[in-house]
């Protein structure tokens, strides 16, 4: 009587089997092997079980148990499956194209395929993670606006030939040079008829990104329309606020009966007027804003005063090194404990002695410590905020004199913080000529 026990053959042999080995072919050398791995139990003349395996001899082998016979099972399986794969080197080394590492075939489970078919993606790299190119390098800036803003146009005279990233807000131009999305942000902080961007300014304290230059840009305004549509046909007029305060006597001197409608910025206006087609509303935006967005300027040149322009700040995650070879401009931002106005008189005898000029001071709340009582003496009748001043000063770090300043002006304050030290930008701008559109 023959007690047949297949050994797993077919498991066995498949983790044994040489690469590239198809399942049709696996069975076929399975069964050979199976042949060979049978647990045979046979009945001798006494009617004693004898087990054998390769011998038709089994008296030496009565007492072993199972396991035995599959380790035996397995030693002749992978002789089995050594003798294959020394038949089939010469053929992989023949010419099939696969690699030999240790006289074993390699396969490519993701086939690396021309430059014409799939390209896979790079990894990256420590270059990936590096500083941002210096000044005039392609860079991308992110900016405050839709394209054919004006803080567009900064960007671009800031850094020229930069990949411009649009932001919707000023707090996402902020983020996005902090999440390494952007290399530098590109953003507003004071018009010379409009004031400071008491946002920007609340941003700059908010947030630890650097002050690394500085962008002066004339304001252009254009009343941009429909094409086909007259002024006479207007009944609206939307743009930025500071734009439509910058633009008030000239929109009232062309005797337009009009509504003004503030939106969250110029070229925005632009593009809502041509997404929409709305041909009885204007916007206040650039010339470039006209020409992105297919409309036509009935009036260039509409701000109130020509010498209209805007100072933006470049911002970067670290601080540049400050240099006495070129004019630098200081900003710094600074809080005082105690009330009244010495410590504030304090703090500019400090730049006045050293004959630092101080291009602007101004006082913000503070956001964290709005409201202090003043004593007990006064408890619950006499409050006041507390504030913080941000200063511009013309000298760079590196000389000793602002050095020497900034020490004096800590011992008169609780807090200080030096948001950037960047060249001044000096270079002439002029304003085109106004011109209108009957």
């Amino acid at each position: 009587m023959y007690a047949h026990a297949l050994c797993s053959g077919i498991e066995l042999n498949c983790r044994r089997l040489p690469p590239g080995t198809t399942l049709s072919r696996a069975a076929s050398i399975s069964q050979q092997q199976i042949i060979k791995c049978v647990f045979r139990q046979e009945s001798n003349s006494n009617g004693a079980a004898a087990p054998t395996v390769g011998s038709k001899n089994g008296a030496g082998n009565v007492g072993r148990g199972r396991h035995e016979w599959q380790s035996a099972c397995a030693i002749l399986a992978s002789k089995v499956v050594s003798q294959q794969q020394q038949d089939q080197k010469s053929a992989v080394d023949g010419g099939d194209g696969r690699s030999v590492m240790n006289g074993r075939p390699q396969l490519d489970l993701v086939p690396v395929k021309d430059s014409g078919g799939l390209a896979l993606p790079k990894p990256l790299s420590i270059a990936d993670l590096s500083p941002a190119p210096m000044h005039g390098s392609k860079l991308r800036v992110a900016y405050q606006g839709v394209p054919g803003a004006y803080s567009e146009a900064a960007a671009g005279k800031a850094y020229p030939n930069c990949e411009a990233i649009p932001c919707d807000q000023f707090e996402v131009a902020f983020q996005a040079v902090e999440l390494w999305i952007a290399d530098r942000a590109v953003l507003p902080v004071e018009n010379s008829l409009g004031g400071s961007i008491h946002r920007n300014y609340d941003l700059l304290l908010r947030h630890r990104l650097h002050i690394v230059g500085e962008v002066q840009l004339p304001v252009h305004h254009c009343l941009l329309a429909l094409p086909g549509v007259r002024k006479e046909y207007l009944t609206r007029v939307i743009s930025h606020p500071q734009a439509l305060s910058q633009c008030e006597h000239t929109l009232t001197e062309m005797n337009l009966t009009v509504a003004r409608e503030a939106v969250d910025d110029t070229a925005g206006a632009a593009e809502y007027i041509a997404l929409n087609n709305l041909r009885d509303t204007a916007a206040i935006a650039s010339s470039r804003a006209a020409e992105l967005y297919g409309l036509q300027i009935l009036a260039d040149g509409i701000q109130d005063d020509s010498g209209n322009v805007t100072r933006f700040v470049m911002l970067a995650r670290e601080p540049i090194i400050p240099r006495t070879d070129r004019p630098f401009k200081t900003s710094i931002v600074f809080a005082h404990d105690k009330s009244g106005t010495s410590v504030l008189f304090k703090v500019l005898s400090a730049f006045a002695f050293r004959n630092i000029s101080l291009t602007k001071i101004e006082s913000r709340p503070h956001r964290n410590r709005p409201i202090r009582l003043v004593d007990d003496a006064n408890v619950g009748t006499a409050k006041h905020f507390e504030y913080m001043f941000y200063i511009d000063f013309e000298a760079s770090m590196a000389e000793a004199r602002a050095q020497n300043a900034l020490a004096e002006v800590q011992e008169f304050t609780s807090f200080l913080r030096v948001l950037g030290s960047y060249p001044m930008d000096m270079t002439p701008w002029t304003t085109p000529p106004s011109t209108t559109v009957d």
